[in-house]
C-alpha cells in the first residue's frame, strides 16, 4: 500500500522543486492564518490622510484609494482565496471519488451513466460556465466555493475510475470478496487506498487552479466583493489607478503567482516521487 508519508520523507531531500513548493506553499498558509496577528492595520479601516501612499515608512507595501493599508488586505487576501481553495477542492475530490469509485467497480448502466455525465460537463468551458452560474446567483464567498467545486470533478473522477477498473481484479480485492465483504467495504478499504496517489496530485493542482478562478472571479467583480480583501478585487481595484500606483496591482499579482507557483510545483513533484516507475 502506498505510504505517502514514507516516500517524502525519502525523496524529499533529492527533491530540490518539491522542496521550494513546500517552503512558498507553508509561507503563504502561515502568513494567512497568522493575519490578526501579523497585520499592523484593520484591513477595513480607511485613513483619508494616507491615500496612495507608495511602499515604506508605517505602509510597508504602501495604501490604496482608500487609504487602506495594502500589507494588512493582502494578508487577510490570502485567507479568502486559500479557504476557496481548499472548500472548492475538497468538494471537487469528494464528488470525484464517489463517482469514480462507483463507476469503475460496478460496471455497466452505472458506469456509462456517470462516463456520459463527465463527458456532457467536459463539453462547457468551465471559467464560462462559472460565469453564467455565478451571474444567475449573485457573487458570494459561499457561491464562489460551491460553484467552483460542482464544476471540476470530472479529472478526478476520470483518475478514479481507471485506477479502479485496474484494481478491482486484484487479487486482495477478489480475496475480500469472496471473504464476503461487501462493495462499500471493499471501495473504501481496499481500492480507495491504493488510488490515492493520482487523488492527491490533481487535489494539489486543483487548489492552484481554484485560486487563480476565484481571483479572476473577484477581477471581473464576480467574485468577493469589496470592501473584504482577496486579491482579486485588489488587483480589480488597482488597475483603476495603475499609472499612479503600481504596487495596488503589482504586490496582489505577484502573491496570486508565487501561491499558485508553490502548489504547482508540490503537484508535479508529487507526480514525479508518486510514479510507479519510482518506487521499485
Amino acid at each position: 500500500m502506498l505510504n505517502p508519508v514514507r516516500l517524502l520523507r525519502r525523496l524529499l531531500p533529492a527533491n530540490g522543486l518539491l522542496a521550494v513548493g513546500l517552503c512558498i506553499v507553508g509561507a503563504v498558509s502561515v502568513a494567512a492564518l497568522l493575519a490578526p496577528w501579523l497585520a499592523p492595520y484593520d484591513p477595513l479601516a480607511l485613513d483619508v490622510d494616507a491615500i496612495l501612499r507608495p511602499p515604506g515608512g508605517a505602509h510597508l507595501l504602501g495604501t490604496d484609494a482608500l487609504g487602506r493599508d495594502v500589507f494588512s488586505r493582502l494578508l487577510y487576501g490570502g485567507r479568502v482565496s486559500l479557504w476557496v481553495g481548499f472548500v472548492a477542492v475538497g468538494i471537487s475530490v469528494a464528488i470525484g471519488l464517489f463517482l469514480g469509485l462507483c463507476s469503475g467497480y460496478f460496471g455497466g448502466l452505472i458506469d456509462e451513466a456517470i462516463m456520459r455525465g463527465v463527458d456532457v460537463m467536459l463539453c462547457f468551458p468551465s471559467f464560462f460556465l462559472i460565469l453564467a452560474v455565478i451571474a444567475f446567483l449573485s457573487p458570494s464567498l459561499t457561491n464562489i466555493m460551491i460553484v467552483i467545486g460542482l464544476t471540476s470533478w470530472m479529472g478526478v473522477t476520470r483518475l478514479v475510475r481507471a485506477e479502479t477498473l485496474a484494481l478491482r481484479s486484484r487479487d486482495f480485492v477478489l480475496a475480500a470478496r469472496v471473504s464476503g465483504m461487501g462493495a462499500p467495504g471493499i471501495l473504501f478499504y481496499h481500492i480507495l487506498p491504493n488510488a490515492a496517489a493520482p487523488v492527491l496530485v490533481s487535489a494539489t493542482l486543483g487548489v492552484a487552479g481554484a485560486i487563480l478562478t476565484e481571483s479572476s472571479l473577484s477581477f471581473l467583480g464576480l467574485g468577493v466583493l469589496p470592501p473584504t480583501p482577496s486579491w482579486g478585487n485588489m488587483l480589480m481595484e488597482g488597475k483603476e489607478v495603475l499609472e499612479v500606483a503600481p504596487w495596488l496591482s503589482i504586490f496582489p499579482g505577484l502573491a496570486i503567482l508565487v501561491t499558485v507557483l508553490g502548489y504547482n510545483l508540490i503537484g508535479e513533484s508529487l507526480r514525479d516521487i508518486l510514479d510507479p516507475r519510482l518506487r521499485q
